[in-house]
């Protein structure tokens, strides 16, 4: 054997066994692989969405992050859906949680191939409802992928993101945009604004739904989901909301050591404002039985934001525990 090919054959076995021993020492947090995806969607009204116009949405292709966690075969995968100011240090917090878990994730930014950074201030620059256009998409794109699990895929959301996945939920929003075939294991929402009433809004995806709230946030306040959790337990459906006390809108961001409470500046809530789907799609002012505009006496400025270490790292324990028993972890 010449001695030029053994030298070559012995670098290769070095590099092979070089890899093989940095991904065995790998942390549990870190994927495996990461994978970028262009998401085909559309940027809509809430009436056109309401109203399943989808020839009146105007194209659009956002984007998705996929961690391939460490194990083989399909895996099961939790689906991010941002909040108003788009994808934060706080989602990586929870993606290197799941990915320890075993658990692949699909983070969704929905933002930028909008041209948005931010909506807090100005939530009429996007539809209420139009994140689970995208949500739906992504799904599409996960039912096909090799290393996914069809049937151990959850949705979890933040704030706009929140409740973006509790009324992805819904069985009409469902038959109208979702069209991938499949359905999501369960729906976790974080601090979501639970404050409009749609049409058949208690017909919800026979999935557990579980909230996560705080008990002082004055952005989304926890008392209009009550009423909601309330309603979808009366029609039998299994949701759960776990409020926290001491724990603003955002407290998950104690996963970062985040300790302050502050001022969203000039960020818009609907906190006291009672908005309900009327016809044709039409999202109206429950006090004036008028349109809802962002412009109305209802919308609020200036709630708080902040996070809670101690509830936080709760709300994880206990996400984790439902997880662990949902996808059936070893």
């Amino acid at each position: 054997m010449p001695t030029a090919f053994r030298a070559a054959m012995a670098l290769i076995a070095l590099c092979v066994s070089t890899v093989l021993a940095h991904a065995q020492s790998l942390p549990r947090e870190v994927a495996t692989r990461a994978e970028i995806y262009p998401i085909p969607s559309l940027t809509l009204s809430d009436q056109q969405f309401l109203s399943g116009d989808a020839a009146a949405g105007k194209a659009v292709t956002v984007a998705g992050e996929f961690r391939v966690a460490q194990g083989t075969g399909k895996l099961p995968v939790v689906v991010l859906m941002h909040g108003s100011s788009g994808v934060g240090a706080t989602t990586e917090a929870w993606v290197h949680a799941f990915n320890a878990m075993g658990i692949s994730t699909f983070v969704i930014d929905g933002f930028t191939g909008r041209g948005l950074t931010v909506v807090g201030p100005n939530q009429a620059l996007l539809g209420r409802l139009n994140l689970i256009v995208d949500i739906y998409r992504s799904l599409e794109i996960l039912a096909k992928h090799p290393r996914v699990d069809p049937d151990r895929i959850v949705l979890m959301g933040f704030s706009r993101g929140g409740q973006a996945t509790l009324y992805a939920s819904l069985e009409r929003f469902n038959k109208l945009w979702n069209k991938s075939g499949i359905q999501f294991a369960a729906y976790i929402p974080f601090y979501p604004d639970c404050s409009t009433t749609y049409q058949g809004d208690a017909e919800v995806a026979a999935r557990p739904i579980r909230i996560f709230h705080g008990a002082p946030d004055d952005y989304n306040p926890v008392k209009s989901c009550k009423a909601f959790v309330e309603r979808l337990k009366a029609a039998g459906r299994d949701v759960a909301l776990t409020e926290y006390p001491d724990s603003a809108h955002g407290f998950d961001s104690g996963l970062l050591g985040v300790t302050t409470v502050a001022v969203s500046a000039n960020a818009q809530t609907v906190r006291n404002c009672r908005i309900k789907e009327g016809d044709g799609g039409v999202l109206m002012n429950g006090d004036t039985n008028a349109p809802f505009t962002y412009k109305d006496a209802c919308v609020e400025l200036n709630p708080h934001v902040g996070g809670n270490p101690k509830t936080a790292a709760e709300s994880r324990k206990a996400v984790e525990a439902f997880l662990q028993v949902l996808f059936k972890l070893g």
